[in-house]
């Protein structure tokens, strides 16, 4: 099987469903000539012209509410958001109408729609620029919520994404884009709320959001060799979340820790340790330990922006200490 960035996946599964399908096309900010600034799309525009892949203006509210509407007519439309820290500028378009269409029509209407945009910190990008927002939509009905983790995932779950006939928001974490892994020439999808277990263990699950799932996978291989034995997830999608395959793992291991770098506060860990605690209590032998990033705004600065975020080091230290039964106080 061949080897290619989670760039060049992202890029053949657009590839590959706009020529399936004419009614899927590109929108946003330099998506055409530019191919973005993590240079995802490049190539597109030539294969298939201006007229599906459609460079916009810096005007967010107003290609998100004309992608909507093209939706609601007919069409299926992917849009690009450069950065995930713009998602606020098209919270009513994506939020008040994509979501509700559907469900305000009866069932008459749907919003086939995918908007694809990216999270995560230790860019060196700053305040504005480095956020993980992708709690922010799980939190609306409506609405499906992808993270891939891998190239690997990256097709499969955009492909899925672009068929579905409800509108998805695909969180790409930015430092992942030149990230090899094997992925099949032949096609397939990644059904949506169907999580993967990387790694079998015994004595604690580790459940990694994007790029968690290597912190959550670095951690494993140092609890290894303490003799711990860690159970690896990702969950792929948090929007339908794969409660079955967490539950049935904590049950066995009778520990959890939940790793995401979006803000600890009322955030993905949250939800996820929720109902843990909620469906499997009688089950655990400790606390479900929450990970996620610091509670500030990420820092400019190198040093401090790195402390924001869960480390595999910070993981395995928790985790070492979760089946010694000490009393932890997570990030």
């Amino acid at each position: 099987m061949r080897s290619i960035t989670l760039s060049q996946a992202v890029n053949e599964a657009i590839a590959e469903e706009m020529r399936r399908d004419e009614t899927v096309f590109l929108i946003g900010e330099d998506v055409a000539e530019a191919g973005t600034p993590f240079k995802v799309t490049s190539g597109l525009v030539e294969e298939f012209g201006t007229g599906r892949v459609i460079d916009t203006p810096i005007a967010e509210q107003g290609f998100m509410g004309l992608a909507v509407g093209a939706a609601m007519t007919g069409a299926r439309p992917i849009v690009d958001l450069m950065f995930g820290d713009f998602l606020f500028l098209v919270m009513d378009q994506l939020c008040n109408q994509a979501a509700k269409t559907h469900y305000m029509s009866g069932g008459k209407l749907n919003v086939p729609l995918v908007l694809r945009t990216n999270l995560g910190a230790t860019r060196r990008s700053a305040a504005q620029h480095s956020q993980s927002l992708h709690a922010l939509v799980a939190h609306i009905p409506g609405l499906k919520v992808a993270m891939p983790s891998s190239a690997y995932e990256a097709k499969g779950l955009m492909k899925t994404a672009i068929r579905d006939d409800n509108p998805v928001v695909i969180f790409e974490d930015k430092l992942m884009y030149q990230d090899k892994a094997e992925v099949p020439e032949d096609e397939y999808l990644i059904p949506f709320g169907e999580a993967k277990v990387l790694r079998e263990g015994r004595d604690v699950t580790l459940i990694g959001t994007s790029s968690m799932r290597q912190v959550c996978e670095a951690a494993a291989a140092m609890l290894e060799a303490d003799g711990i034995s860690a159970e690896v997830i990702d969950p792929r999608t948090i929007s339908p979340l794969d409660e079955a395959t967490i539950l049935g793992s904590v049950k066995k291991t009778t520990r959890a820790i939940v790793v995401d770098e979006g803000h600890q506060n009322f955030g993905t860990t949250a939800e996820i340790a929720a109902r843990i605690s909620e469906k499997a209590f009688y089950h655990l032998d400790a606390p479900v330990i929450r990970m996620g990033a610091m509670d500030v705004p990420i820092p400019f600065s190198p040093a401090l922006e790195d402390l924001t975020v869960p480390t595999a080091e910070k993981v395995a230290e928790n985790a070492r200490r979760l089946v010694a039964g000490e009393l932890i106080h997570a990030l």
